[in-house]
């Protein structure tokens, strides 16, 4: 398999799938801003912090006001990772590789992003005529995003052979889903909380709710745990090892779709990307939450972070470096 495919459909993924984490993040506290009273500190810098954004925003936006956040990683074209620019970039590279998938699938992404070229436009032009108000249906758009992007998803592993394509893809969207779950965890524990007092009020209880919609994992959740505790939550999210966005679930789908790509039954050598991945693999199962927070969550969750990253830099070295 080329190089130049089995990057085109990593990046494909990722892409997709960001821009269905950056829907979730806006809808969800979009949502959750209706429920605060004025005297709660701003609750949107903090997304920008968490798509690691801020020094971008800083220089074009003057105030983290919802308008300009949601313009910023919605439909901002000089945003590398707003939506749309996710949705133009993913596009891009299933263009490139047309002949390496379906029909069905191209067909999917471009009415997609026909829909968000479109929806900017209208949202735009609405802007111009009523200055930083919302005057469209910002929450539909958002849902509308995410059930494109599952379409997307589904009509990838329904549509075509899974080879080294469809676990290329594999790769791609659990990498990307993993980061974002320990982002969004993130900005809970240690940006949205105004103060040490808040710990366990309403604000608290509201906030934590709203990261487990964030994940679509407020349901499952609840399956497992009879109430809302963030301890509870962050082991949900980091170890629980059957819910799809848990960071261990995404580390052990990368894992098997490393050990596909890379031969592993034909008994070919192992490469840098599998060890990393599987030894990561491990050190987590060998952990528990009381140990994670005896370290520091925030700690915790920029060690994942950084290991993400070195995985990534060993996939791209390993299968897109020419």
């Amino acid at each position: 398999m080329l190089s130049r495919v089995a990057e085109s459909v990593f990046w494909m993924n990722r892409y997709i799938e960001r821009a269905e984490n950056y829907s979730r993040f806006i809808d969800v506290n979009h949502q959750l801003s209706l429920d605060l009273n004025e005297e709660v500190p701003n609750q949107w810098l903090p997304l920008v912090h968490t798509t690691g954004d801020y020094e971008l925003f800083a220089k074009k936006y003057s105030e983290p006001t919802p308008v300009n956040v949601i313009r910023f990683m919605t439909f901002d074209e000089e945003n590398p990772n707003s939506i749309f620019q996710c949705l133009s970039k993913a596009r891009e590279n299933a263009r490139t590789i047309r002949e390496n998938i379906s029909t069905s699938m191209w067909e999917v992404l471009n009415e997609f992003y026909l829909y968000v070229k479109n929806y900017r436009k209208l949202y735009m032009e609405s802007m111009g005529e009523h200055g930083d108000t919302l005057s469209m249906d910002l929450s539909e758009f958002l849902s509308t995003v995410r059930k494109s992007c599952q379409s997307f998803y589904g009509c990838t592993d329904a549509t075509i052979s899974h080879d080294e394509v469809w676990n290329f893809a594999l790769l791609g969207r659990f990498l990307e889903r993993a980061d974002k779950t320990t982002r969004i965890l993130d900005m809970k524990y240690f940006i949205l909380l105004p103060s040490i007092h808040d710990i366990g009020s309403t604000l608290d209880l509201l906030q934590w709710l709203s990261l487990l919609k964030s994940a679509s994992a407020h349901e499952m959740y609840n399956r497992k745990y009879k109430k809302i505790d963030p301890t509870d939550i962050a082991e949900f999210l980091i170890l629980n090892d059957t819910f799809p966005r848990s960071i261990i679930f995404c580390i052990q789908e990368m894992q098997e779709a490393l050990e596909k790509i890379s031969g592993l039954k034909e008994g070919l050598p192992r490469n840098s990307a599998q060890d990393a991945t599987t030894v990561y693999l491990n050190r987590l199962r060998s952990e528990n939450i009381k140990s994670i927070f005896d370290k520091g969550l925030h700690e915790y969750l920029d060690d994942i972070q950084i290991e993400l990253n070195q995985i990534g830099s060993k996939i791209v070295e390993r299968f897109f470096t020419n």
